[in-house]
């Protein structure tokens, strides 16, 4: 049947034996065309946001739902969250602190042949193997704008704390240098809040102090410890220059660190390690030339032992690469304590050289104060992430 209406017009026949809705007024069909309007608009700039369990916008009612089930209001499907395995990270630290400790015993196993030298076949395996890497990923050779100074600078003072630690480990015993380097992490707290503009607390500061504790046992100054050395191995002279290099070599290493969580995953690994090896072997063949120390090992061992040193460098580096990029800083730094234990280990076991208890002292005192660092940094950080989260 057909009802007249006040307007006068004529109303279809129901469907399906469904009353049609009661008319509604004219504010009401200007108002509720504008809300839709807003809807639709909302949806499109929300690209996509709906109720928690709607199939609409949030301003209309159950029943108008279904009008404003548009393409663009309707919630697309997210692309699922890549499955990351727990821990991976720290298992990369772990490795990545094996491979370069024994590195560091093939090092140490090498005769007439200069640490620089060392460092630039090194630099020249790296190359090689880093080379179909950045081919099969196409990042090119220069990465991308705004991440080249970087890179550079990631490169050049990465290699520089390389060369750096390998004289450290030929002139003074392993423990010792591997000890001092491990100190980088105290050293990175002290750049991040000279660049990165992050708090330096007390307990930083106490930490620092630990961490120059500690290498002072380490190095035993005459002023201090008097004249007769034991547990050194050479002369002192070597050893004070060791430790200076050791040193220098742990800022150098604080600022990759900074510079490679500056970066974070916007850049390859293998292109990271590409500017490391590049930068490095330029480093190298200029100090070989000025220091005229360039000679090829006379011994078929001694070249063996640089090829490993070359494969297990990449490896060490690739992997302490993968885990800052894919775990924070703090528990990487943490988990790089195996780094003194090798040490110790290889030590006592390949060397045979027993560490003295001042090398036993320095090192409570720096793994304190890098474990220290490394702790309170990642408290911060998740307290920080959890009031974001709020």
């Amino acid at each position: 049947m057909v009802r007249p209406l006040s307007s006068g017009g004529a109303a279809a026949p129901p469907v399906g034996g469904r009353e049609p809705a009661p008319p509604r007024s004219e504010e009401e069909d200007v108002g509720g065309a504008g809300q839709h309007r807003q809807c639709q608009a909302g949806a499109m700039e929300a690209a996509g946001a709906q109720e928690p369990g709607g199939g609409g916008c949030s301003c209309c009612s159950a029943a108008s739902r279904p009008c404003c089930r548009l393409p663009w209001a309707r919630k697309t499907p997210g692309t699922k969250k890549k499955f990351t395995c727990p821990g991976l990270g720290l298992f990369y630290t772990i490795l990545s602190a094996f491979l370069f400790s024994v590195a560091s015993l093939f090092l140490k196993k090498i005769e007439d042949v200069h640490s620089v030298e060392i460092s630039a076949f090194r630099c020249v395996f790296q190359m090689t193997f880093v080379l179909p890497g950045l081919i099969y990923y196409k990042t090119g050779f220069l990465g991308p704008k705004g991440k080249q100074v970087f890179l550079f600078f990631r490169g050049f003072l990465g290699s520089g704390a390389m060369i750096l630690l390998y004289y450290a480990f030929q002139v003074m015993p392993l423990a010792d240098a591997t000890v001092i380097t491990f100190s980088s992490p105290v050293f990175t707290s002290l750049l991040a809040w000279i660049f990165l503009k992050e708090k330096y607390s007390l307990w930083d500061l106490l930490f620092t102090l630990f961490t120059i504790t500690g290498v002072v046992l380490i190095a035993r100054p005459p002023f201090l410890f008097g004249s007769s050395i034991t547990g050194i191995e050479g002369s002192y002279t070597n050893h004070l220059k060791g430790t200076i290099a050791a040193v220098i070599s742990a800022v150098s290493t604080a600022s990759t660190f900074v510079i490679l969580r500056k970066m974070g995953k916007s850049v390859n690994y293998f292109l990271s390690i590409w500017y490391y090896a590049v930068i490095g072997l330029i480093e190298c063949i200029v100090a070989l030339f000025v220091i005229d120390e360039w000679t090829l090992p006379y011994c078929g061992t001694d070249r063996f032992l640089l090829i490993l040193i070359g494969l297990l460098g990449l490896g060490g580096q690739i992997f302490l690469t993968k885990a800052l990029q894919i775990e924070k800083a703090g528990p990487v730094a943490i988990m790089k304590t195996m780094d003194v234990v090798f040490a110790f280990i290889l030590q006592i076991l390949f060397l045979n050289h027993l560490p003295t208890w001042w090398t036993v002292g320095g090192a409570l005192c720096v793994v304190a104060s890098s474990s220290g660092t490394a702790i309170r940094k990642w408290q911060q950080n998740s307290k920080k992430a959890k009031e974001n989260e709020i």
